[in-house]
């Protein structure tokens, strides 16, 4: 099984020169935590509502001049298309993540492994190993 056999395809991702305020009414509109942030189809980010709250709302920003860029994670974890289940959840559990982008080898975003996807289309058991790593506390 592959990241192709679990994952949502049709992702929707936001813009790196949008406003937080679209971000957030996007998050908000899909019921998400987390946004893709892309140029043109290529992954360059990921933005989070923690992002949004730390980045911009805590240190006073404008969500109307405040862009995406500026508050996104630029180092982003991904895998591709073709990788293998196991893989997948040994990276989310060893980055402790709960959304992994998908990509093309040419690094179009093609889909979303979130830990949903991996309960209703991975097997229960992967799912809940990644989420009791992920969950656990940082040392």
């Amino acid at each position: 099984m592959t990241a192709k056999d679990v994952m949502t395809k049709d992702v929707v991702w936001i813009e790196p020169f949008s406003t937080v305020r679209e971000a957030a009414g996007k998050m908000e509109k899909l019921n998400v935590g987390a946004l893709p942030v892309c140029d043109g189809q290529k992954l360059v980010g990921m933005v989070t509502d923690r992002d949004i709250v730390l980045h911009s709302t805590a240190e006073g920003k404008n969500p109307d001049s405040t862009t995406v860029s500026q508050v996104m994670s630029a180092k982003v974890e991904y895998c591709l298309e073709d990788e293998g289940i196991e893989a997948i959840t040994r990276k989310m559990e060893d980055k402790k993540i709960r959304r992994l982008p998908v990509i093309s080898h040419n690094k179009q975003l093609v889909g979303i492994i979130s830990l949903a996807d991996l309960a209703v289309k991975g097997g229960q058991k992967a799912a809940c190993e990644v989420l009791e790593k992920v969950s656990q506390p940082e040392k």
